[in-house]
């Protein structure tokens, strides 16, 4: 694999990229320890705070903080620009696109996506078609994940249309820079993130259903203390002003959703749900759920409560819809993307499971429905057997797959090992969506693969975080 791309040095022959200018004379001058002195800090800080996460099947789960890396990554307000117009096209396009499937279907009759691969989709919920959410919103929180290859080689690696999480550790990273380096902060000028739960609670306030006033009642509605994004519900709610609920706190009454309190009950008209479709109301979708709230969903269709993200946006999660995204954008915004998917081969199409099949230790396959780097393969980095293990997989059920290159991603310095050194990147990107506007928030979270040569920058899968800054000039 050739050289990747350094967002600070660029290819290495030229002087050090914009924007990065002030960064790299203050690493030139830092004192050797005084990196490694802030990263302890960052840590026990952290640890104080309870910033962890969980991961599925790890005993010590509990116990697990994200690897944060004190070393921000830079882009610069040109580059911002161009990223926040793409997004804002992509989210648009992503909401107009589910409107439509749950809609009149215009997509679908003119072949832009196949009906079948929206209509026979895990994530399609017939419960919501003909339905229109409060407000018209069906995406109000999205994150989409974005790669570099280049300088201005930006590609969209998958969107996030259900519950997007990380918001919470994006925020607490700018509160950890600007704490552990003022001085660095007062050398640049980066555009601000802490009004994020201003504008996510005007987003969603915007969105609640009529009736509801103008002070809607706002929860976030969690699994419960052992998710693995537990943290995150309880950072959110706290940030928000609002109550942290789980399903048994609520209880639906004529078609109304309240919420238990020691003052009695509650009317509640918005909830921002961290809970996916399928354990939301035990009397319409899993009976075995604990989880939800029984009644839920005919509160919803009545018009009378808003979800957020609404209810059926998982099929904009599909990798495999992902693939037509490009065309999904044309169709609904009469304009050509201004963000590029990554090249993909949708191993549905039998061409393009034999083109994957003989190559497959050169590409990286996915499950189409998977997320958090879980059921991955990893072509150059696969063993014989895995591959032969996945290869079986493929042909038994190529549906479920789509497969892309290996992309060399971008890098920016990193503090590993005690050292500086380049580590490969992405980022996730947060927008907000309410009736009539789309906000991007500047900045976003940035993940770093914090071994060496390793692209797997997912925290489930070891990666860490870094704080993204976005200058003014």
């Amino acid at each position: 694999m050739t050289q990747a791309f350094d967002e600070m040095a660029g290819d290495g022959s030229g002087p050090v990229r914009d924007g990065y200018h002030a960064l790299s004379e203050w690493l030139k001058q830092a004192p050797p320890d005084l990196l490694q002195a802030r990263s302890r800090q960052a840590e026990l800080f952290f640890r104080r705070m309870g910033v962890t996460f969980a991961v599925y099947g790890d005993a010590d789960s509990n116990e697990r903080l994200i690897p944060f890396d004190v070393v921000p990554r830079i882009i610069n307000a040109a580059e911002w620009a161009r990223l926040e117009a793409g997004l804002k096209q992509r989210v648009g396009a992503l909401n107009a696109f589910l409107h439509d499937i749950y809609g009149p279907q215009d997509c679908l009759r003119a072949g832009v996506v196949p009906a079948e691969l929206i209509l026979t989709n895990p994530q399609y919920r017939p419960e919501m078609q003909g339905r229109r959410p409060p407000g018209g919103v069906w995406c109000h929180v999205a994150g989409v994940d974005l790669v570099r290859t280049g300088e201005d080689g930006f590609y969209v690696l998958e969107d996030n249309a259900r519950t997007p999480s990380g918001v919470s550790y994006m925020l607490e990273n700018r509160e950890m820079m600007m704490r552990l380096f003022p001085d660095l902060f007062a050398d640049h000028r980066v555009r601000p993130v802490d009004d994020y739960t201003d504008s996510l609670l005007g987003a969603l306030q915007a969105s609640a259903p009529p009736g509801s006033g103008d002070d809607p009642t706002l929860v976030v509605l969690t699994p419960g203390p052992f998710n693995s994004a537990y943290y995150e519900h309880s950072f959110l709610a706290d940030k928000l002003g609002v109550e942290l609920v789980e399903g048994r706190d609520l209880f639906v009454k004529d078609d109304t959703v309240f919420m238990r309190t020691t003052e009695g009950a509650r009317r509640v008209d918005v909830i921002y749900r961290r809970i996916d479709d399928d354990y939301l109301d035990p009397l319409t979708f899993r009976p075995d759920s604990t989880v939800g709230v029984p009644g839920l969903m005919a509160a919803y269709q009545a018009g009378r409560v808003t979800l957020a993200n609404a209810v059926g946006t998982g099929v904009a999660d599909d990798k495999a819809v992902y693939t037509y995204m490009p065309e999904i954008i044309r169709f609904f915004t009469g304009e050509e993307p201004l963000l590029a998917n990554v090249p993909t081969w949708r191993c549905r199409e039998p061409d393009h499971l034999k083109a994957v099949l003989d190559r497959l230790d050169q590409l990286v396959v996915k499950e189409v429905g998977g997320s958090g780097g879980y059921g991955m393969l990893v072509g150059p980095a696969a063993t014989r057997a895995e591959l032969e293990a996945f290869r079986a997989r493929l042909i038994a059920d190529p549906g479920a797959f789509i497969a892309q290159p290996t992309l060399n991603l971008s890098t920016a310095p990193t503090l590993a090992g005690g050292a500086l050194a380049a580590r490969h990147v992405d980022l996730r990107p947060f927008v907000l969506s309410r009736p009539g506007a789309v906000e991007v928030i500047p900045g976003g979270l940035t993940r770093v693969a914090l071994t060496a040569g390793s692209l797997v920058v997912n925290s489930s899968q070891g990666g860490g975080t870094k704080d993204t800054w976005v200058l003014d000039d």
